[in-house]
């Protein structure tokens, strides 16, 4: 019955959401990847906002209920039947009475199954499309025959832009760059380690005076200018792409880039996401808890690898969820990278346990090789555990709930609502 109810309600207010984008004609910039989706759309968000009347989809809600919503500028309303009732009648009454309607839609658009962003590129006709990368196991593979699979779902962002528009690619996946073949639009593409229109130098990490880790620095390059970024707060190539890919909009709809630049001074980073706090006993935690897949893993344990600290670097890692048959092949290789860059490694979940015994083969001491069954379990553990200018590093799949135990090992926990992800009532409600 909740299923009907649900259906009914995602098609009125699809129904609802076509007629406003019909009325208003926002322009439309679209975001999708198998990494990097939220914060590059938040970071595009940023670059735009001192120029227009800009909306973005709030947090992750990327799905064909969370993509009406933002059309609709409406919340969750989770498991409130009046309150859904409600959003259908605001919808209604933003068709039917004028309204100071956004002049561009920051629209981040997922795919957990297949068919997902060819159905909602039926209706949604981007102004620019914006791929940021999808990696040999994308994330949600699960769900898909192949990986060939999962990248021809996300062609259809490049498919449906229009042809006066932009597609924007990231120059460092192949797969992503094949995307120029199915569409008329131009072509914009950013990059770190490839030729392109934007791209990135001198890429740092930042230290404060007492030599903590404080946030990255970097230059944004394109057309004979550079443009120095700092961001604070948050690490790792992560947070370079997201912003390279927004001044990839700025070039593309040929805007200030220094007047963009002087945005991010005031960042407001997603969640969960790379992010610097402090931690118990002086030490410094690394909070990458919203979602794991072996891309994203590979790219954090690439950052960490290069981090100065006079501690251990500990790793903590939850298990990566809907990868499939490329489950174990996965975590016994990233337990295989784990080994070379963590002085202890903490497991969390039954899948991450194959990343435990291929760090121990790899060379990893046994007594720095801990294993846990819940991230509450791991908490407890760290608490007594982690000491001064330790690095921990966070991560692991959403339904392992990571975040559980940055918050046992935050110096400052009252400040957990501000700073963790998942911390509204539905999520700490749930087991």
């Amino acid at each position: 019955m909740k299923n009907i109810v649900k259906k009914i309600i995602i098609f009125i207010l699809t129904v609802e959401s076509k007629l406003v984008l019909k009325k208003y004609k926002p322009k439309i910039i679209a975001v999708t990847g198998s990494v990097g989706k939220t914060s590059t759309k938040d970071a595009i968000y940023t670059a735009l906002l001192p120029f227009f009347h800009v909306r973005k989809n709030a947090k992750s809600f990327n799905s064909d209920i969370g993509i009406p919503l933002t059309i609709l500028g409406l919340g969750n309303a989770w498991n409130s039947p009046e309150k859904w009732l409600l959003n259908v009648w605001r919808g209604f009454l933003l068709v039917l009475l004028k309204n100071d309607y956004p002049r561009w839609l920051i629209l981040e658009i997922g795919a957990d199954h297949p068919g997902e962003i060819e159905a909602v590129m039926k209706w949604i006709h981007p102004d620019i499309s914006v791929v940021t990368r999808i990696g040999a196991v994308p994330v949600h593979i699960e769900h898909y025959r192949s990986a060939k699979d999962v990248v021809r779902e996300k062609s259809f962002l490049a498919r449906g832009v229009k042809s006066d528009g932009f597609l924007i690619l990231n120059a460092d996946d192949e797969d992503v760059m094949y995307f120029k073949e199915h569409t008329k639009a131009r072509v914009v593409t950013f990059s770190v380690a490839s030729k392109a229109d934007i791209q990135a130098s001198y890429i740092n990490p930042t230290y404060d005076e007492n030599k903590k880790l404080e946030g990255v620095s970097f230059k944004v390059d394109t057309n004979g200018s550079s443009i120095p970024i700092t961001v604070k707060n948050v690490i790792g190539m992560s947070h370079v792409f997201p912003v390279l890919a927004a001044f990839a909009v700025i070039y593309a709809l040929e805007l200030n880039p220094l007047e963009a630049s002087q945005a991010f001074t005031t960042y407001d980073y997603p969640r969960g996401r790379m992010n610097i706090i402090s931690g118990i006993n002086n030490s410094t935690i690394i909070d990458d808890s919203y979602n794991a897949s072996p891309v994203a893993m590979d790219e954090a344990f690439r950052t960490i690898e290069n981090l100065k600290v006079s501690g251990r670097k500990i790793g903590v890692l939850g298990d990566m969820l809907e990868l499939g048959r490329h489950s174990l092949e996965e975590h016994t290789r990233l337990g295989e990278s784990a080994a070379k860059i963590f002085d202890c490694l903490v497991t969390v979940g039954i899948r991450a346990k194959d990343m435990k015994e291929a760090a121990k083969k790899a060379g990893i001491d046994k007594k720095s090789l801990f294993s846990f069954g819940t991230s509450v379990e791991a908490g407890d553990f760290l608490k007594n555990f982690v000491k001064e200018n330790d690095l921990v590093f966070v991560k692991g799949s959403q339904g392992i709930r990571m975040e559980r135990i940055v918050e046992q090992i935050m110096a400052y926990p009252e400040l957990k609502a501000k700073l963790l992800v998942r911390q509204e009532p539905e999520w700490l409600l749930r087991s």
